[in-house]
């Protein structure tokens, strides 16, 4: 595939292969563009500001609606790209490309409701009676959009549909590891908004995704990555607007009177995608009363899940994204286990097929959870009652989305009250989220909120106007 520059498909010389995870097939090759060609497509977002700005609301509602219903009639060729080149299983795949059409929806929604206020300038005094103030949203700017390979449409649109509804433009710069399925969805995009609009820069973080993040002439840089590069982004950004989506080490807390059925049905979200999800499990918190008994359900109901193919529509886990991920899960797991951990299921992988792992005995000091393991792990830590259940769920430098299982108010309550995360769900895993939901966490877990509303809000600026009446 090629770039998007301007309504036109760009090409290099210099290309990267972007291969399917699951048999090491190349799928195709996209341009390796450097600063320069970062630097022109900042230039061509800046000259199609005033292209889009002069569109009505209405007019930027239905694109974004007719480009939804494009997405919809090419959903199952969008889902098996994700399959092809993330290696999500196709049931997986499948329901992202859905929720994206929702999401292009709300964003076409969201579009008609971008509204200031007026300001009562005489709580001031009497004097400021005659004065007459309201504000309003104008678009921000320049977009730059910086995406991950896990949810590569979905989690792309998040950042895409809101600035495009906010009326402004927007440059894409995809992973590298799954570029193909985000350059699609720009295509469709540019296809109902003028050339310019909607931009796609394939390239490496370190020369085109630094040289969006530092150029004045881009004025919000969104972002969902690792811990890592987000504090780069922070320390490179300068005057810019940023929203930061960063890592999870999300916990599922089920006390001694959950409904054990229902949380270990729960818990198999640890292996969704392979576990390559930000708000995925990564610490099941037991209370020991019903620790053996959650366990035992939990080894049956993974044991029943399929490992494959992805492309097969019955297989419930497919690859990690490459062989050096597996890897470096392998090292977390064996060091786990090397500290106390006890492994009571898989532990093993084969190229990049991970066996869906569960061990017992984990304790924070652990590197498997005392950082995010972003693979199909599901570590145990047991405690003793919610005290001790929240302690551990905070122990953590993240604090994106926490679930909890009891079936006692007070319990919940307390839960809601002193976890230190962007979400905690009552009766509900981590995993959990809606398109117009706010979505975001504390901590290290990042900065801003995303969910369609939300996002245009941090997407538009706030101008002020005064009319002296008199």
């Amino acid at each position: 595939m090629q770039m998007l520059i301007n309504g036109e498909f760009i090409d290099k010389e210099d290309k990267q292969e972007i291969k399917n995870p699951f048999n090491g097939e190349v799928i195709d090759t996209v341009p390796i563009a450097d600063w320069g060609d970062a630097d022109k497509v900042i230039e061509v977002a800046n000259n199609a500001k005033q292209s889009i700005q002069d569109m009505s609301a209405k007019e930027v509602s239905e694109s974004l609606f007719n480009a939804s219903l494009d997405l919809e009639e090419q959903s199952e060729y969008i889902a098996n790209l994700i399959v092809s080149e993330v290696g999500k299983p196709y049931k997986q795949a499948i329901v992202e490309v859905n929720r994206s059409i929702e999401t292009i929806r709300f964003a076409a929604e969201e579009a008609k409701r971008i509204y200031g206020e007026t300001v009562p300038l005489d709580v001031a005094g009497s004097s400021n009676e005659k004065f007459y103030g309201f504000t309003k949203k104008i678009p921000i700017g320049v977009v730059g959009a910086i995406t991950p390979f896990n949810f590569p449409v979905n989690l792309a649109l998040h950042k895409i549909a809101p600035a495009l509804a906010a009326k402004n433009t927007v440059i894409v710069k995809p992973s590298m590891d799954a570029p193909l399925s985000t350059l699609k969805i720009v295509e469709i995009l540019n296809n109902h908004f003028p050339k310019g609009v909607i931009n796609a820069i394939t390239g490496y973080g370190s020369e085109v995704g630094d040289a969006l993040v530092v150029s004045t002439d881009v004025d919000k840089i969104s972002f969902t990555g690792s811990v890592a590069t987000g504090l780069f982004i922070a320390s490179r950004a300068g005057m810019k607007k940023i929203t930061l989506e960063l890592g999870g080490n999300d916990p599922l807390i089920v006390l001694e009177d959950a409904d054990l059925e229902k949380a270990t049905d729960a818990a198999l979200s640890a292996f969704s995608c392979a576990g390559q999800v930000c708000i995925g499990v990564k610490r099941i918190i037991l209370d020991n009363k019903i620790a053996d008994k959650f366990i035992d359900l939990f080894i049956n109901k993974t044991k029943q899940l399929k490992i494959g193919d992805p492309s097969d529509k019955t297989v419930d886990i497919g690859p990690v994204i490459d062989e050096n991920a597996a890897i470096h899960i392998s090292k977390s797991i064996n060091n786990a286990i090397e500290d106390g951990a006890k492994l009571l299921l898989g532990g093993s992988y084969e190229g990049c097929l991970f066996e869906p792992t569960i061990l017992d005995d984990v304790n924070m000091s652990m590197d498997l959870v005392a950082n995010e393991t972003f693979g199909p792990v599901a570590p145990i830590i047991r405690v003793d009652g919610v005290e001790e259940a929240i302690s551990v769920a905070n122990n953590t430098q993240y604090g994106l989305q926490a679930g909890v299982f009891t079936e006692n108010i007070n319990h919940a309550l307390k839960c809601v009250e002193k976890i230190d995360s962007g979400a905690v769900l009552i009766n509900k895993e981590s995993t959990f989220r809606t398109d117009n939901m706010p979505f975001g966490g504390f901590k290290s877990s990042g900065m801003g909120k995303e969910g369609i509303k939300y996002a245009v809000e941090d997407m538009c600026k706030t101008k002020l106007i005064i009319l002296n009446h008199i």
